[in-house]
């Protein structure tokens, strides 16, 4: 078992002709992911990938032919909401957004459609998902992984490889990994990958990698200490940011005293998680917690 992505998911890739669906979907591809389907309105009746994948005009013909339930989106910025809205009238239950740059107010009204239509969005301005020896959708190094029990849901790119990689050199294989996405507003927060972790029975520890700016990881210490049961080990980046400077993704400022990265990391181990001072520490705290 695992959560969002696996054996079952069927994909489809929104953006699939330009350069980083092809770069991505080829990776996908080449991990196992059953890649079905692609849409770049113009092109549908070609096939791409050495003929082993249809390209479409539209996501509702693609689902119609292929069954996708899930899609990823390499569109630019201006398009990406659109095409959000498009997967999801064409039956996609579980949307995962690459895309960066996409305007807040964009976002929000994203956000509040899809939670009406009961639509999962992961992201945007997220690396994906990878369940180990299963399905990897998006971007994230198919080859850093190792399949095992320890779940990670992140809003860094970058540091879910860093971590990954951590886990993987030091024999602790994971569940699933997921990046939720940096931005200000994403569809996908961390209480509701814990609560996905929490349920699963093949995931026996979380590892959660947080970053300055907004109250994520204060709300995910809340639902922690209240809801989760297995042990979780965590990490959170900006310690050393200045205020009132963004650092990174657009949602990492810190703005009026909020949103630090020491108020998150005292909130967590309030909660009992422990706290890394380093990614490269993550291993040996899931070590101090009995994990395997």
């Amino acid at each position: 078992m695992s959560i969002l992505v696996d054996r079952d998911t069927r994909l489809l890739i929104q953006g699939i002709t330009g350069r980083e669906g092809q770069f991505h979907g080829k990776a996908m591809l080449d991990y196992g992911t059953q890649v079905v389907a692609g849409v770049t309105p113009g092109k549908g009746g070609q096939e791409t990938f050495n003929g082993r994948v249809p390209i479409f005009d539209t996501v509702a013909e693609a689902v119609g032919r292929t069954r996708a339930n899930t899609s990823v989106i390499y569109v630019p910025a201006a398009f990406a909401p659109d095409a959000i809205f498009e997967a999801a009238s064409s039956g996609i239950g579980l949307i995962f957004c690459i895309t960066e740059g996409i305007p807040a107010l964009d976002m929000l009204r994203v956000y509040h459609v899809l939670r009406a239509q009961g639509v999962r969005l992961v992201g945007p301005n997220c690396p994906g998902a990878t369940t180990p020896g299963e399905a990897k959708v998006g971007i994230i190094p198919g080859n850093i992984h190792r399949k095992g029990r320890v779940g990670l849901v992140s809003r860094s790119g970058t540091l879910t490889y860093e971590v990954v990689e951590a886990l993987t050199d030091e024999g602790i294989g994971q569940s699933t990994c997921v990046g939720i996405g940096g931005d200000p507003i994403v569809g996908t927060s961390f209480i509701e990958i814990l609560t996905l972790f929490e349920a699963d029975p093949l995931t026996d520890a979380v590892v959660l990698i947080g970053e300055i700016g907004g109250d994520e990881e204060e709300r995910a210490a809340d639902h922690i200490a209240q809801s989760m049961s297995k042990p979780v080990a965590a990490f959170v980046a900006g310690r050393t940011a200045p205020p009132g400077r963004r650092m990174g993704h657009a949602g990492a400022i810190i703005s009026g005293g909020t949103g630090t990265a020491e108020s998150k990391r005292t909130a967590l181990r309030d909660a009992g998680v422990r706290v890394a001072d380093s990614p490269l520490q993550i291993p040996a705290l899931l070590r101090e917690a009995g994990v395997a």
